[in-house]
């Protein structure tokens, strides 16, 4: 004789309940390929225009243009999104990204999370010091706050703040530069504000401490 409970767990499973069920496990694999997918185009984006300057990992060896690999995948997308809106503007990068959709920043922007980071030598270890206080305390008689509050002790910032640890020391000190001058290529009041009360041998030295953090 057949088990009552047993009957009934047989019965409810209709025809309703088991294409629910079966979608439900189907969500997994549609998820993996669409990531999949995603990886792709990104790489197919990465190494037909990016790489260029940014290299073929995102870890590039000129100053010129900043190191992505590692970054957070969200900065990446919105600062792309602000290069083709022309929020923020660049001659370089706004033909870069004339064409890409949201959905193209998106991967990108998981893809160069994606990437390894690595250690790379301080060229002015002394310099990195004095840039070390600066990040983990601040320049209070000057109204700067520790930029670890923002960026993270370790620099690797957070959704929408960029991940500084591992850049080079050059293209900090410029993108501080611009924020000092109110440069309106960048609009960021907060960092226009800090920036403006560090001195230039604050801005190289701070620099030169995050080009040394992993």
């Amino acid at each position: 004789m057949p088990d009552p409970d047993e009957a009934m767990t047989m019965n409810r499973w209709t025809p309703r309940t088991v294409a629910a069920a079966l979608c439900l496990l189907s969500m997994p694999l549609a998820g993996g390929a669409a990531r999949a997918a995603d990886a792709a185009r990104a790489e197919e984006i990465v190494q037909g225009q990016c790489s260029i300057c940014h290299g073929p990992d995102g870890e590039n060896s000129t100053p010129a243009f900043p190191r992505l690999a590692g970054q957070n995948a969200v900065y990446v997308a919105r600062q792309l999104a602000a290069f083709k809106t022309g929020v923020r503007r660049s001659p370089t990068m706004q033909p870069m990204v004339a064409e890409l959709s949201e959905a193209d920043f998106a991967a990108l922007g998981a893809w160069y999370a994606s990437r390894p980071t690595h250690v790379h030598p301080v060229e002015d270890p002394g310099l990195a010091v004095a840039g070390r206080a600066l990040w983990t305390v601040g320049n209070t008689p000057a109204g700067v706050p520790a930029c670890a509050i923002c960026h993270g002790a370790d620099g690797h910032g957070g959704e929408a703040i960029p991940r500084l640890a591992g850049q080079h020391a050059m293209y900090v000190y410029r993108q501080l530069k611009q924020f000092g001058g109110r440069d309106t290529t960048r609009d960021n009041a907060s960092m226009h504000l800090i920036a403006s009360r560090l001195s230039d041998a604050d801005m190289r030295a701070v620099s030169a401490f995050v080009s040394g953090m992993k």
